[in-house]
């Protein structure tokens, strides 16, 4: 990898993050790109290693990329077979996730306790506006 330049979609599987982040790092000069002769973005080999290096770290702190973060207390939790939904009262939301059995247990998950549900999405939902 050294010495190359990576498409746009090649240096975000290397450094697990989506091509609009990437373009979103760029504008704001947190990714150096450079032009190719059609003018599309390539990623220095370099940059890519740099920020596999970096921990990715959000405003908040935190390391995940989600802009949403809503801080509350588990309310519920249903599980069925290797599902799960978790529901989570933060503030006035109430969220609801599906996650995996193993997840549960790996976060120690039980009514009651802390949690914090982080919302990213690509699609928007519709609710019903009365």
């Amino acid at each position: 990898m050294p010495g190359q330049d990576l498409t746009l979609g090649e240096a975000a599987r290397a450094i697990n993050v989506s091509a609009d982040t990437l373009r979103r790092w760029d504008r704001s000069g947190k990714l150096r790109t450079v032009r190719d002769e059609h003018n599309r973005r390539r990623v220095p080999a370099s940059e890519v290693i740099r920020l596999r290096r970096a921990p990715q770290r959000h405003e908040t702190g935190h390391t995940l990329s989600a802009r949403n973060r809503f801080p509350g207390v588990v309310r519920s939790i249903e599980v069925d077979g290797v599902m799960a939904l978790v529901e989570i009262e933060a503030g006035p939301f109430l969220l609801t996730a599906a996650v995996t059995r193993d997840a549960i247990d790996e976060l120690q998950l039980v009514v009651g306790a802390p949690a914090t549900a982080a919302v990213k999405a690509t699609s928007v939902m519709i609710e019903s506006g009365a």
